[in-house]
């Protein structure tokens, strides 16, 4: 909203989310304005039925009627015209191949609206590159964030969540991806070959003891901190 705005004058109002999943953000987005609608894509029917069930239906009529799912590829696009389209939750990693990575930024820009913004988020840093367990407690259990390794060669590597619970169980590769880890260098570059005319990079800022802060500022220039968390902004 604030970025959007900045830019037109007015917030937008169409959002799609790509590779939606629980579609949660199209849910908090019809929440926030009654003008507001949304629409998920994603390949996984089980998953959006899951998301009907658990997100949407709950919202009540007016605001669940304001979001559509639709199980689709997002490689095959979707017609209606959008505000924004986002793909977070760095679902666009799965795209290992460049020539697809194009293809797939050249599809979301024929649908969206005149001066209308793509929004990605990137992991990146040394860090990025290596096995690692990371163990985040949040009381009832405690959230894994397992790294593999990365092939040298071809950027590509898994990664997998798991869960811990108090009783001494364990959920194992509760979610796992199999990623290209791809620099912003790379991707704004693809962008750039996909027709956007302006990209823009939103920098996490840190704490006093370097921790990420949760607030992100545009930036031109970025220190490659040992791992690092950025939004890419692109404009149609």
């Amino acid at each position: 909203n604030r970025v959007y705005k900045k830019k037109h004058g007015r917030r937008p109002t169409r959002l799609r989310e790509d590779c939606c999943g629980t579609s949660i953000l199209c849910a908090k987005w019809v929440t926030k304005d009654a003008a507001n609608t949304a629409i998920g894509l994603d390949l996984d029917a089980p998953t959006l039925a899951y998301a009907k069930e658990r997100h949407i239906d709950p919202l009540g009529t007016e605001r669940a009627k304001r979001v559509t799912l639709i199980e689709r590829d997002v490689l095959d696009g979707y017609k209606e015209e959008v505000d924004v389209c986002v793909a977070f939750n760095f679902s666009f990693c799965t795209f290992k191949e460049r020539s697809t990575m194009v293809d797939y930024y050249r599809s979301v820009r024929k649908s969206l609206a005149n001066g209308g913004a793509f929004m990605l988020d990137i992991h990146g840093g040394p860090e990025a590159q290596v096995e690692a367990e990371e163990e985040t407690d949040h009381g009832d259990f405690v959230y894994v964030w397992d790294q593999g390794s990365m092939d040298a060669l071809s950027g590509f590597a898994k990664r997998h969540i798991h869960f811990r619970f108090r009783d001494g169980s364990e959920m194992r590769n509760a979610f796992s991806y199999d990623w290209r880890v791809w620099s912003l260098p790379e991707i704004q570059d693809m962008l750039r070959d996909a027709g956007y005319s302006k990209i823009e990079i939103f920098w996490e800022g840190a704490t006093k003891d370097g921790e990420g802060n949760g607030i992100f500022r545009r930036v031109s220039r970025a220190e490659n901190e040992d791992s690092w968390i950025a939004y890419i902004v692109a404009w149609a």
